[in-house]
């Protein structure tokens, strides 16, 4: 199975060329989705419960509710290219993450708790796209209202997160020093 070959255009809808932009020209996007936990522990893992409450401006989400939506995130993306790679060609739908982040409850949750979490959905993930056959990997379905392709999936989960983590270096963990 060649999960290097990038998701061409018409296969996600553009707003997720921001995501898979960050996932480098002939870069494994299964190779990545396993070691972003090494770089996402090296960040957040030694915080204390009070550090990841912290949000760099009003208004903004805490890394604590950063995390869960990542989590959130994952999940979802994952269903949807389960469903598309059994050849489902419902129109799934979108959701809003600005109403899933409140809802998370994530600040009051330790942060061990949100990292193990992590951790379970990552491995399912990673098991769920090793399943896949090239076959399953280029069906296509709709979501949110758009083009999606399994393949387009396997690349945003990874950068989606990529995006976040860029996000928690820039502006979040310099705030706390």
């Amino acid at each position: 199975m060649s999960t290097t070959e990038r998701p061409i255009e018409g296969q996600y809808l553009p707003y997720y060329d921001t995501y898979i932009r960050h996932i480098p020209e002939g870069a494994d996007p299964l190779y990545m989705l396993d070691k972003l936990p090494d770089a996402l522990q090296q960040a957040v893992g030694q915080l204390t419960d009070e550090q990841a409450r912290f949000a760099y401006a009003p208004g903004k989400w805490s890394i604590k509710e950063m995390l869960v939506h990542v989590i959130d995130t994952e999940r979802i993306f994952a269903y949807r290219a389960l469903r598309m790679a059994r050849n489902d060609k419902t129109d799934l739908p979108g959701f809003e993450q600005d109403d899933y982040v409140p809802n998370s409850e994530a600040n009051e949750r330790d942060l061990s708790d949100i990292l193990d979490e992590y951790a379970s959905v990552r491995a399912a993930t990673l098991s769920l796209f090793r399943s896949f056959s090239e076959t399953q990997l280029a069906r296509t379905g709709t979501a949110n209202g758009g083009p999606a392709s399994v393949r387009a999936l396997l690349f945003i989960i990874p950068g989606h997160e990529l995006h976040h983590l860029s996000i928690l270096r820039e502006r979040y963990l310099p705030g706390l020093v």
